[in-house]
Parts: C-alpha cells; sequence; structure tokens
C-alpha cells in the first residue's frame, strides 16, 4: 500500500515537471496561456466575492482546460503547432469566460457562430492528425489514400460536433439550462394543428405574439425551443469540417508541402522533447544520488558513538596493563 502510494506520488511530480517544461517550451504560447491564466483567476476572484459559485466552477473547469493542450501533448508524445495551441487557448477562454461568465452568447449573436465553425475546423484538424500520425507510424503499416484521410477526419468533426449538441441537451433537459439557445420565429408548421388530424403541416405566418397561459411574452413572434439553434450549430460545424478537410487533402497529396495546415496540424514528439520521459529520468537520478548524500551524514552521526568506544577500549588496555 505504501510503495502503490509512492509510485502515485512520483507520477504527479513527474508530470508535473513535464507539463511545467511543456508549458514553457514555446515562448509565444507560454505568454498567451499566461495572460489567459491570470485573466481568468481575476475573474474567479471577482465571481467568489460577487457570490455566484456556479461561475466559480467555471473558472476552475477553465483553469483545468487551458492544461489540457500540455497534458494531450505530454501524455501522448505529439507535438501540437504553436499556432493550434493558442488557438485552443483562446477558443477555451472565449468559450468559458467570455461566452458563459461575460455572456458574449447573448450580447453578440453571432458569437456561437463563430465558435461553432472553429470547432468544426480544430476537431477536423485533430482527426485528421490521428489517422495521419497512424499512416506515418513505423511500427503499424498504413497506406491510406487521401481522400480516406479527408473522410476520416471531416467524420471525426462531426462526430464531436454531435456529441456536444447531445450534451447540450441532456444539461438543459436534466439540469435544468438553456445550453440551445430559443430562437424568435414568425412561422411555424405543424402536422399536429391541422384541424382534420391528418399528416399535412398546418401553416401558421406572420405571428407577431405569444400568449402563454394568458400573459403575452411580448417576443415580437413565436418561441423556438432550441432546434434551430442546434441545427446551425451543427451547419457551422459542418463548414469548419469541410474547410479544413478540403485543406488536408492537398496537404496529404501533396506529401506534406502546404504550409498552412502545417500550422494546424500535431506531429509526433522528438526524444529529445519528451519531457515526461526527461522528468522521470531525473528523478531517477535524484534517488541514485539521494543515498551517497545520506551515507557521509550517517557516518557523521555515528562517529561519537564510535570515538567514545575507542576512548573506553583505550582506557581498558591502559587498566590491563597496569
Amino acid at each position: 500500500m505504501k510503495e502503490h502510494k509512492e509510485k502515485k506520488n512520483n507520477w504527479f511530480r513527474n508530470m508535473g515537471d513535464a507539463l511545467h517544461m511543456e508549458l514553457r517550451e514555446h515562448r509565444s504560447s507560454f505568454i498567451v496561456y499566461f495572460t489567459l491564466r491570470l485573466l481568468v483567476i481575476v475573474m474567479m476572484i471577482l465571481q467568489l466575492m460577487n457570490r455566484n459559485y456556479e461561475n466559480v466552477f467555471l473558472c476552475i473547469l477553465t483553469l483545468v482546460l487551458l492544461v489540457a493542450p500540455s497534458f494531450i501533448q505530454v501524455t501522448f508524445k505529439v507535438e501540437l503547432p504553436t499556432v493550434l495551441e493558442i488557438i485552443i487557448l483562446l477558443f477555451i477562454f472565449s468559450a468559458e469566460i467570455l461566452g458563459e461568465i461575460s455572456e458574449f452568447y447573448l450580447m453578440f449573436p453571432f458569437w456561437d457562430t463563430v465558435l461553432h465553425t472553429l470547432n468544426g475546423f480544430l476537431m477536423a484538424a485533430i482527426g485528421f492528425s490521428m489517422v495521419d500520425l497512424l499512416n506515418r507510424s513505423e511500427r503499424i503499416k498504413f497506406n491510406l489514400s487521401p481522400i480516406f484521410v479527408t473522410i476520416v477526419a471531416f467524420c471525426f468533426s462531426m462526430t464531436i460536433g454531435v456529441l456536444w449538441e447531445f450534451f447540450e441537451f441532456g444539461m438543459d433537459q436534466i439540469a435544468g439550462y438553456d445550453m440551445q439557445k430559443d430562437t424568435v420565429i414568425h412561422t411555424i408548421r405543424s402536422v399536429t394543428l391541422d384541424p382534420q388530424g391528418r399528416n399535412v403541416p398546418y401553416v401558421i405566418s406572420g405571428i407577431t405574439e405569444t400568449a402563454v397561459n394568458g400573459t403575452e411574452l411580448e417576443l415580437g413572434g413565436y418561441l423556438d425551443i432550441g432546434l434551430i439553434d442546434t441545427m446551425q450549430d451543427l451547419i457551422v460545424n459542418f463548414i469548419g469540417a469541410f474547410l479544413f478537410s478540403v485543406i488536408g487533402f492537398f496537404f496529404v497529396k501533396n506529401r506534406g508541402k502546404g504550409g498552412v495546415v502545417r500550422w494546424l496540424v500535431p506531429r509526433r514528439k522528438q526524444a529529445d522533447r519528451d519531457f515526461l520521459r526527461i522528468a522521470e529520468e531525473r528523478a531517477l537520478a535524484e534517488m541514485r544520488e539521494k543515498p551517497e548524500k545520506e551515507l557521509p551524514e550517517k557516518e557523521e552521526q555515528e562517529s561519537p558513538e564510535n570515538s567514545s568506544g575507542h576512548i573506553e577500549q583505550d582506557r581498558g588496555n591502559v587498566a590491563d596493563q597496569n
């Protein structure tokens, strides 16, 4: 039990050292990370003073997510290009701090659209890199065509987009949130409203007022409950994924000569940049040096006893001679 606990502590210590080295590897991304982290901490303090504990949790979650790119690089031994890492950091900050806490989603209607488009683009880049790394692996023999790599990247991005919409729907239904934002519309079509009960859409157009239980909502139209928002998110995710997939196709076809994609596609780490291995080797070297440093201390601690023993022995020898 004690040995298991010690191994666990060593792993956390080595991971912490590796993350510290990873964060400081590229100066530009570290400056962005440090600035965003400082802003999040300031925001967390303000929310704590206002006793808005839900936003405090979002700030803590953001701090964890800001370390995620470095954790992925250390754990999976991949190198994220600096441009891609900075985009991911800005995306996390824009979605959580600006979007949720600062209410940019309400202040700027395009904010959610821009982030979902960027998410589709980034997820396609990640999916593309996963297949590309396997395609270039020496241990796993793959020879995938550019079109296949492109399709996998596109499908990966769309899958992430769909899973995120599942998450939004679940949070709205289970936790009572409103992540799937409503949309005011002026026309509805529904077979449920058909007076003859047939499978024919009944159209109501020119809606300017909506009342619930006799109370006018003053929306200027009918309130859609999240369907349009969900479909818009998936459509812009599709656009972002498709855009990167096209760029990635020519990148693979031209054997990696594309300049733009090179800034966005992760690659395998070189051996001298495997910071987790470096941290483990340093810790092992310190453990080997530690007994050597402790040995002189033990000898110094035992020296008074040994000297007293020699003195008593010398006294005994003198008594015997007498």
